[in-house]
């Protein structure tokens, strides 16, 4: 892609979420929800190939949809209350849409089948940006309006997406319908909290962007995209096997890894909040994303890779791709666990 192209669309990316972000005005954070989508559709479709056009397509017609219904139903609560403000959301109608609609955008689940069929058309570098990047206007426009939706029916979708996230991602051989997954997964983690303490929503929001980077440019730079071509990188890169393994357990949350610090504190404030059969199902449904992350580390880790394989060895050739992310973003998802009481200090 021309450089002047990229540097374009990047920076439309920008625009885009900046303007949510800014925004208390309905027209406004819709506006920025469009640029994004429209800045991201190029890049989505930019090698031409059957698959990723699909992919955006599927991914377009989702979004268009998601924004047409933010666009109505802000419209009939600016009718009904006579003003634009986000913080004026009360007619439960046009409250429960924007949710959904909202839902719709980031993949929670029941509204999750497009993400694992989209990441699954997209190359990694793109499916890193929609993984994380992509997320984060939604996801401010949840947060602002969020003492005007249902605790129930935020507490549902948390609990859905969580054991949905799990229980879908246990069968897949794909590593980016495996990241899919994963995202929706860590969708309901920052949901589930979002009534009681807005600050946690952020922060595993954060700790979840810094570990899917690290996972993506993992196997970006490993050219990886099935379960079977891990077994293969042991003898290329046996550091990074060793990074991605424990990078992938950090993912699904296990201690002393950064993964383990938002999942902690959440079920932390989910039992002081008078919710212990909550944070057991969320405890459990942990588990069963955790099944499958091992099972990864388990193919890249423990196993040799036979003789005979279907799929293409890569050569130990020297990569041209730059790793200096990839390591900051590794040990960010690896070692921030001991600066807890810093972290919490500063998001609330």
């Amino acid at each position: 892609m021309n450089p002047y192209v990229l540097a374009t669309l990047l920076s439309s990316l920008g625009l885009g979420t900046t303007l949510t972000f800014a925004s208390s005005h309905w027209l406004l954070a819709w506006m920025g929800l469009e640029i994004s989508t429209l800045a991201i559709v190029p890049l989505m479709a930019q090698h031409h190939h059957p698959r990723a056009v699909e992919a955006t397509t599927k991914y377009f017609l989702v979004q268009a949809t998601a924004a047409a219904v933010i666009l109505f139903a802000s419209t009939t609560n600016a009718w009904i209350t006579g003003e634009w403000n986000m913080s004026n959301m009360s007619d439960p109608v046009a409250t429960t849409m924007i949710l959904a609609a909202l839902s719709l955008k980031i993949g929670l689940a029941p509204v999750h089948f497009w993400m694992p069929e989209v990441l699954q058309g997209l190359d990694l570098l793109t499916g890193l940006i929609l993984s994380t990047w992509q997320k984060l206007a939604p996801f401010a426009l949840i947060i602002q309006t969020s003492q005007a939706f249902d605790p129930l029916l935020l507490t549902a979708l948390g609990l859905t997406s969580t054991l949905v996230g799990g229980w879908d991602g246990l069968n897949q051989t794909q590593l980016r319908k495996v990241l899919a997954y994963s995202s929706i997964a860590h969708m309901g983690w920052m949901i589930i909290v979002l009534q009681h303490a807005p600050h946690l929503t952020f922060l595993a929001l954060l700790v979840y962007i810094l570990m899917t980077s690290a996972a993506f440019l993992t196997l970006k730079l490993s050219y990886a995209t099935k379960i079977g071509t891990l077994a293969t990188t042991w003898s290329k890169s046996p550091l990074l096997t060793a990074t991605a393994a424990l990078m992938l357990l950090s993912l699904g949350g296990l201690p002393p890894l950064t993964g383990f610090m938002p999942k902690w504190l959440i079920l932390q404030e989910l039992a002081s909040q008078g919710l212990p059969l909550t944070a057991t199902i969320m405890a459990l449904a942990a588990l069963i994303s955790l099944y499958f992350y091992l099972r990864l580390c388990y193919a890249m880790a423990l196993t040799i890779s036979p003789n005979t394989i279907t799929s293409t060895t890569p050569w130990r050739t020297q990569t041209n791709q730059a790793s200096t992310p990839l390591a900051l973003f590794t040990v960010a998802a690896l070692g921030l666990l001991p600066m807890t009481p810093t972290v919490m200090m500063l998001v609330i």
